[in-house]
């Protein structure tokens, strides 16, 4: 028997804005649409991460790819991860499955809030007015599998039910932890979960939302510094680093500056490749990005 091939498996960024989506001649480069990552290898039903509004250009990608089952992992019911859906153009087709799995909010399932979220007056259809089929998944922290992949999740500090995802599939790990609230006055401490959610992750997709100046007037909003991405993926031992969910106000220029400022600071901490999010940037997973 010849040694197993693994198939490469590819991170696309379809949308990298935290809070609102945005659009000027400034933000071009790294794009203004919010957060939304999908998951691809031949064989295997693709899986995303969030349905921000990068979930609309991905749509129109896939749109005319029959019979499809898509898996979408929801960290929580923020606008900027779930206003994607209504605009998703393979939800127009009657052999289109969708399953979402999330957090929900409180007492109430994903399926329920979706309800509300989309529906009349806030836009004029509800989902369940569609013609493909659309089941939620209510989760918690748990171990699943979709296919061949293995899905792990762990809550994450933010304001509302927040989940982390983990996806194992064909040898390569992927850690998703878009929104994280940095510990105030602690900034060397990381959530013991978080740290088990992402212990040794080839490719850590992390909160970077703030300076630390930009932090301190907004130090319970749910998010966290650059440099706080940085000392997560140098405590859970992350092969590569992607700074995300930027920030609505930052313009290219900037992230590059935000970007180069750790890029140093990263590497003698262990955590030798660091990237900020690009929308349209594809990384396979174990390759020389």
């Amino acid at each position: 028997m010849g040694e197993y091939q693994r198939e490469p498996v590819v991170l696309t960024f379809h949308g990298v804005r935290g809070s609102t989506p945005c659009s000027c001649a400034t933000l071009a480069r790294y794009g203004g649409n919010t957060s939304c990552v999908s998951v691809q290898s031949p064989g295997h039903d693709p899986i995303v991460f969030d349905l921000g509004t990068g979930l609309r250009q991905w749509g129109h990608d896939i749109a005319d790819e029959s019979d499809a089952c898509i898996h979408a992992l929801v960290s929580h019911m923020h606008w900027d991860h779930i206003q994607g859906l209504p605009f998703f153009l393979p939800l127009h087709r009657p052999d289109t499955t969708l399953h979402v799995y999330g957090p929900g909010h409180l007492d109430e399932t994903m399926g329920a809030a979706f309800d509300r979220f989309m529906a009349p007056p806030f836009f004029p259809i509800h989902f369940d007015q569609l013609p493909s089929t659309i089941e939620f998944h209510h989760e918690t922290a748990r171990e699943f599998s979709i296919g061949e992949a293995t899905i792990r999740t762990s809550p994450v500090p933010h304001p509302g039910p927040t989940l982390g995802y983990r996806v194992t599939l064909e040898g390569a790990s992927v850690a998703y932890v878009p929104d994280h609230q940095e510990p105030i006055g602690q900034p060397d401490y990381v959530d013991p979960a978080v740290l088990d959610l992402c212990a040794d992750v080839d490719v850590l997709i992390h909160d970077a939302q703030f300076t630390a100046e930009e932090l301190a007037p907004r130090a319970d909003w749910g998010h966290c510094t650059i440099d706080y991405a940085v000392e997560v993926a140098a405590q859970c031992r992350a092969g590569t680093l992607v700074l995300f969910h930027h920030d609505p106000f930052h313009d290219d220029d900037q992230l590059d500056f935000m970007r180069d400022q750790v890029i140093e600071r990263a590497a003698a901490r262990g955590v030798h490749t660091v990237i900020a999010a690009a929308e349209g940037m594809k990384l396979t997973v174990g390759s020389e990005f």
